[in-house]
């Protein structure tokens, strides 16, 4: 790929300026509709290389197919995955993608907000990208490049893949997806209408990553009914349900358990709002381990604590619900291993060392894993994802679309008959 002219940058400073926020209070799927924005525009760019069954559905869903160009048969079909929603973590209306050209290692001052400063000393990775075109938002917004990188860089990909037919490759399915970000991006999607064989997700972070082992997670909803009674004349009757809901949260532990004190293949639980008032209060909570079976020893400590602080309130009501969320892409992957082994080999080809690496989180490949669609994640070079600081380097995505040229053509030589 030494003379093709990259088109990845161009299409990726486009993208993020249209506002793709997911709204995690919708009950709409897909929850924001200003996501279908995007997708029409991906059917129009789709179409125009030449992808004549490009077309989004009434979720937003967009499905397209590169018909195969090998002798062979029997080639698994794939699919490459990449979401068009951006996090509510932080704000995606009115993004200005700004490129540094040859960055130097100083200090990023974002524009529109100075008091935001992109540094190595905070973003270690940013130091390794010394010399690469670096893509930053203007200090209002986040950039978007979870996972507009992603999308960008499949669309570069399909571009090479259909002005090049001398590259050898079975079916290849292109799915955008809604609502990831708010762990709905799979919901809706019609598999049998996917019909692939094995995936990617592009939603990975540094050069060289493939993901393949992610959380299993739940989520658990604690309901308190409290007494209400006039606060004038509510001594021995009044029992307020915000104030338990409070003490619950204050049991939890310290300095363990948590987001903020855990890394690696350590678990959590993570209280992620309260709403009510006196008389019903709800917590909600996140419950993520790479091992399944611990799902099970984190709610059942979590139910210890509830039932001691509601020990001294027994006159009172709980609900106590747990939701399974995903679960972990490993316990699928463990099953059909040359799937991360092809990327793995596709990326040494491109000059890239790399080894499959783990997330504490999740991808639509977590879920698809499981829907019949085995499907580790692949780099995109998006760092400091869901904030101001949000940035990707361009030589990065660049090496995802030779990468995922590469993995195509592993596919073709190691298939088929």
């Amino acid at each position: 790929m030494k003379n093709y002219t990259y088109t990845v940058t161009d299409r990726f400073m486009n993208y993020v300026q249209i506002d793709t926020t997911a709204d995690p209070t919708s009950t709409t799927f897909p929850s924001s509709e200003k996501q279908k924005d995007l997708a029409r525009v991906l059917v129009k760019e789709l179409k125009e290389m030449g992808i004549t069954d490009a077309e989004m559905d009434q979720y937003g869903y967009v499905y397209a197919t590169i018909e195969s160009n090998s002798p062979k048969e029997n080639i698994p079909t794939i699919c490459f995955c990449a979401h068009m929603d951006t996090a509510p973590d932080c704000s995606g209306t009115n993004v200005k993608p700004i490129l540094h050209k040859n960055y130097d290692g100083t200090p990023i001052v974002l524009p529109d907000d100075t008091t935001q400063v992109i540094t190595t000393e905070k973003h270690k990775y940013l130091k390794e990208k010394i010399g690469d075109d670096i893509i930053t938002a203007s200090g209002l917004t986040l950039l978007g490049a979870d996972d507009k990188a992603g999308i960008a860089i499949i669309m570069d990909f399909a571009h090479y893949i259909v002005n090049h037919p001398e590259v050898k490759h079975g079916k290849i399915r292109i799915l955008f997806t809604p609502d990831e970000e708010v762990g709905r991006g799979v919901e809706e999607l019609n598999m049998e209408k996917l019909n692939a064989d094995y995936g990617y997700t592009l939603d990975g972070g540094t050069l060289g990553s493939i993901e393949d082992e992610s959380f299993s997670a739940d989520g658990v909803s604690i309901k308190i009914h409290g007494i209400s009674s006039h606060p004038g004349y509510a001594k021995n009757k009044m029992v307020n349900a915000i104030k338990v809901v409070s003490e619950i949260v204050a049991a939890l532990p310290k300095r363990e358990w948590s987001p903020e004190t855990t890394e690696k293949r350590e678990g959590f639980v993570h209280p992620t709002s309260i709403k009510g008032e006196l008389e019903c209060t709800t917590v909600n909570f996140i419950i993520r381990d790479h091992l399944t079976s611990n799902l099970k020893v984190h709610e059942d400590r979590l139910k210890s604590i509830v039932d001691d602080i509601l020990k001294n309130y027994p006159e009172l009501e709980v609900e106590f619900k747990i939701t399974e969320q995903y679960r972990n892409m490993k316990e699928v992957l463990d099953t059909v291993p040359f799937v991360t082994d092809y990327a793995i080999e596709a990326m040494k080809r491109v000059g890239i060392t790399s080894e499959a690496t783990i997330i504490r989180g999740g991808t639509d490949g977590s879920k698809l894993s499981f829907m019949g669609l085995p499907c580790p994640n692949i780099f995109t070079g998006e760092m400091a994802i869901h904030s101001r600081h949000e940035y990707v380097s361009v030589q990065d995505m660049q090496k995802a679309v030779h990468t995922m040229v590469e993995l195509i053509q592993i596919w073709e030589e190691k298939s088929g008959n």
